[in-house]
């Protein structure tokens, strides 16, 4: 009798926890209704016109073979080269932090996630050396309440109209290390990217942009700081200033490279209908 009573007790509790389970599960279910929405493509396409920094090979792609074969049949292969960097990317925290996660190491549950956007493009159009500052995600939080935990963070500076015009986007476009001097575009004042780490306990941060820091920077502070605390960042993303302030989500999922610093990204958001 004992036996059965235990079993009785075991059924119990294993059915009352898939209730449970379902309950908690269904919010997300209905948060994420993949059937309701639009989705937005986030990334710039690979091609010969792609922005990198002046510093790092860009885009290549040549022809291995393209069309009929003796046989008859239709074929058509390609080789690509690139610098890590470049593009619509992602960092990887061990590219400004010894020991950091590399682009294989960074978890799915950093990758995606709902997206809080920031439009500071109003600061930026007389000033390309802007910097995200505190006071922008305070003044952000006036109108939307306090970012909340794990969120992405996407940053619209109105960079991404001047795509792929080097000149206008990062401030020069020459190549070559003599050039960087003349970079000019927006990025994160370490401040901010401190507290938005610390403070907002962010789990990734994007913008619009060649770059987390500014055009200006040589010591790379913000990517420091925010790569000290796992966070990556998305560089180089596109039609941020399509999306809402708040209630899409984020997918950024980057070409899986074994021990990478960066890699190219393929960022897409899903916006619900209201």
């Amino acid at each position: 009798m004992r036996d059965v009573i235990g079993f009785c007790n075991r059924i119990t509790f294993f059915f009352t926890g898939m209730v449970i389970s379902l309950f908690l599960f269904i919010p997300f279910v209905y948060a994420v209704d993949l059937s309701r929405g639009k989705w937005v493509d986030m990334t710039h396409e690979f091609s010969e016109e792609s922005i990198y920094w002046p510093t790092a090979k860009t885009f290549t792609k040549t022809t291995v073979f393209e069309g009929h074969t003796d046989t008859g049949f239709y074929y058509s292969a390609y080789n690509f080269e690139a610098a890590e960097h470049g593009g619509t990317h992602v960092d990887a925290p061990v590219h400004f932090c010894e020991g950091g996660n590399t682009v294989d190491q960074i978890s799915l549950e950093q990758l995606v996630g709902p997206a809080v956007v920031v439009d500071i493009s109003g600061k930026t159009k007389n000033n390309r050396n802007y910097q995200f500052a505190i006071d922008d995600v305070l003044d952000w939080e006036k109108e939307y309440g306090k970012v909340p935990e794990s969120s992405i963070v996407l940053i619209n500076t109105g960079s991404s109209k001047f795509w792929p015009n080097r000149k206008k986007y990062m401030g020069t476009d020459k190549r070559g290390a003599q050039a960087t001097k003349e970079l000019a575009f927006p990025g994160i004042h370490p401040e901010a990217a401190t507290f938005l780490a610390e403070k907002r306990k962010i789990k990734a941060v994007g913008l619009d942009t060649p770059s987390i820091d500014f055009g200006p920077s040589t010591q790379f502070k913000s990517h420091q700081i925010l790569f000290e605390k796992s966070i990556p960042g998305f560089e180089n993303v596109a039609n941020i200033d399509t999306l809402p302030a708040t209630g899409s989500i984020v997918i950024a999922l980057p070409m899986k490279i074994k021990g990478g610093s960066g890699a190219p990204l393929r960022i897409v958001a899903f916006v619900p209908d209201p």
